[in-house]
């Protein structure tokens, strides 16, 4: 049982800290260069950018994969000292991910569906239903969500380490 607690642990940690990257990516550098762009190439851009990350990477290693890992973390860690670290870790990702779920894909899909930016007549209009305001403040909660679960995962590796 002590192998499965260490593997889950580090995979949780792992991929807790790949995902909360990828929301942080998006809040410190990818979110603010679009923002600067006309709407032609914010559309493009974000459609584009929306596509690639729909890839076995993200979805499986890191967003499916931190709630996965955190799960079995955590039912490997019962009348563990490290149990309350990651419950409150899984608590916290499952806000990020229901975010996720709830805001950030269905206005993610609203822009792939306006469709071909060759063929949209009005982009302005487009992006204004983006809600980019919306996005990157939702998106902030994901960060703080994630980077936090991360953090006490991390800690949780260390109590681990101590008592190993």
């Amino acid at each position: 049982m002590d192998g499965l607690r260490a593997v889950s642990l580090m995979a949780a940690t792992v991929s807790m800290g790949l995902v909360a990257g990828v929301f942080g990516l998006y809040a410190h550098t990818i979110m603010p260069g679009l923002g600067k762009t006309d709407d032609r190439t914010f559309v493009v851009a974000f459609q584009s950018i929306d596509r690639a990350i729909i890839n076995p990477w993200f979805i499986g290693g890191g967003f499916f994969g931190a709630l996965v890992f955190t799960i079995v973390a955590a039912i490997a860690h019962i009348g563990r000292d490290g149990l309350p670290w990651i419950a409150a870790a899984l608590v916290l990702y499952l806000v990020a991910f229901v975010i996720t779920i709830a805001i950030n894909v269905p206005l993610n899909d609203g822009i792939k569906g306006a469709g071909d930016p060759d063929r949209i007549a009005d982009l302005a209009a487009v992006r204004e239903r983006f809600d980019e305001a919306r996005w990157t403040s939702w998106n902030l909660v994901r960060v703080a969500t994630s980077t936090t679960a991360f953090g006490l995962l991390a800690w949780t590796l260390v109590l681990h380490g101590r008592s190993t």
